[in-house]
């Protein structure tokens, strides 16, 4: 090989190198740069917060409270009681992200509730329907200890009385609060076993797990809830994959329920309203919440299942969204 073809070849491999070298640092620019976009903008991903409360209002009679916080700051309720709402349980009720307590699927959820007889108490978080506040993990978990502190405390109401119900990113927040204060039932619908895996599966290019700081993993402490819980889960919910409540009902050690749904994350309690229904009161007959006395009841053996869709285990050992949805 010729002097100047060597030198013709070290020129082209310098060049190429330069090349790449130009290439490698303007890719680690622009992953660093979404990397930096997504720690920034995590409390918009995640909480979709903001929206004011909107001007829709479930049926009265209802009624605004406003609940005591730790640190002083407002935070509010509605309260919808029964004719005879001494005797009958109460709901405490927790919404998703991208809304509010006011949003058209949670009045329709309130509705449905207290169609069954319930008591229903829809607590608003921080951030949420014009409240002031940054919308956290914590943050949300303290708001509803707060809601149910006033079930307790301001209303009287015993524990055995009380149902969480959470939905979407609620779910992850009343797993929070079930874990540690005692309830009558939990209730989750569309529920989540873990967010940050669910971020991983979303942006799987980058360290979700090292870097998000609201993960809400209620799969890591649902087994420290003790009362009978149901779960309701639609096979075509593309914000929460129906794969993810089968992991945290896996992961549950208290008397359980498993119930599918048609209609996708948002509606599945208007397209499938009749088995939405008749889960939760199936449910909470059973467990002498409602309907029956525990000595009148039916083995759970022998409770038909909605639809033959119900599955139901007795207590054993353990081996972003679309408008106006939860997550």
């Amino acid at each position: 090989m010729t002097a100047p073809a060597s030198a013709s070849n070290a020129r082209t491999r310098f060049a190429i190198t330069r090349v790449l070298a130009v290439v490698g640092a303007a890719l680690a620019l622009l992953y660093g740069a979404a990397l930096v976009w997504l720690v920034t903008q995590e409390t918009r991903l995640v909480f979709q917060a903001g929206r004011p409360l909107g001007p829709a209002r479930p049926a009265p009679p209802y009624k605004q409270v406003d609940i005591p916080r730790a640190d002083g700051a407002r935070q509010f309720a509605w309260l919808m009681e029964q004719p005879a709402a001494g005797t009958a349980p109460w709901v405490l009720y927790l919404h998703g992200n991208a809304a509010t307590i006011a949003s058209r699927g949670n009045i329709g959820r309130y509705a449905q509730l207290r169609g069954l007889g319930l008591n229903v108490l829809a607590a608003e978080y921080r951030g949420f329907g014009g409240l002031e506040g940054v919308p956290t993990e914590q943050a949300l978990a303290a708001d509803a200890r707060a809601a149910y502190d006033y079930l307790r405390g301001a209303l009287g109401i015993p524990a055995d009385r009380i149902v969480i119900y959470g939905w979407s990113l609620g779910s992850a927040v009343a797993v929070s609060l079930a874990a540690d204060v005692p309830q009558a039932a939990v209730i989750l619908e569309g529920a989540p076993a873990s967010l940050v895996d669910i971020g991983q599966l979303q942006y799987p290019l980058f360290p979700i797990r090292m870097i998000m700081s609201n993960p809400f993993e209620s799969v890591t402490r649902v087994d420290r809830v003790r009362a009978p819980m149901l779960f309701l889960h639609s096979p075509e919910d593309a914000v929460i994959p129906i794969a993810e409540g089968r992991r945290l009902y896996d992961a549950v050690r208290a008397p359980k329920t498993f119930v599918e749904l048609r209609g996708g994350h948002v509606y599945a309690n208007d397209v499938d309203r009749a088995v939405f229904e008749n889960a939760i009161r199936t449910f909470l007959e059973r467990h002498a919440i409602i309907g029956r006395p525990p000595d009148a009841r039916r083995p759970a053996e022998s409770t038909p299942a909605p639809r033959a869709r119900l599955r139901r285990t007795r207590p054993a050992s353990l081996p972003s969204s679309p408008s106006g949805a939860a997550t």
